[in-house]
């Protein structure tokens, strides 16, 4: 399958999240991407014939160093990258073991309460991921 410009970039990720090491409360895993300069989930482009899930999970073991658990999926992501449409479906997961290491494509994460997380991510249509998974959490 050749992509045109108006096919949509299939891409996933996760809101990853665990309790914190040292109250129990919620921690919202965030990473840093030097190329934009930003800070978002953990996501990235499907490869051919992925499954979504799948490819979300790799991208949060190749982006953050930690396996997860999936929860419920959250809304997709519509949006221009590049002048090109962009599709990116979204999970709860929760970390369950590894640690990060850096590397060019995410150089730094942190794990910050949803708060804290939803002021420090770049892009607005992230923060409502947040406020999904809250949703989700307080349904479970």
């Amino acid at each position: 399958m050749t992509g045109t410009r108006d096919t949509p970039v299939q891409a996933a990720g996760c809101v990853l999240w665990r309790r914190s090491p040292g109250g129990g409360g919620l921690e919202i895993c965030l990473v840093h991407r030097p190329k934009y300069d930003d800070w978002s989930h953990p996501k990235g482009k499907l490869k051919r014939d992925e499954d979504p899930l799948a490819g979300a999970l790799r991208e949060v073991g190749e982006e953050t160093g930690y396996t997860a658990t999936p929860g419920a999926e959250l809304p997709t992501l519509h949006y221009l990258a590049n002048g090109r449409p962009k599709q990116v479906r979204y999970w709860a997961a929760e970390a369950t073991s590894g640690g990060f290491t850096p590397s060019t494509e995410v150089d730094r994460i942190l794990w910050l309460p949803p708060t804290a997380a939803r002021l420090r991510l770049t892009q607005p249509r992230d923060r409502e991921l947040v406020d999904e998974l809250l949703a989700t959490m307080r349904h479970a």
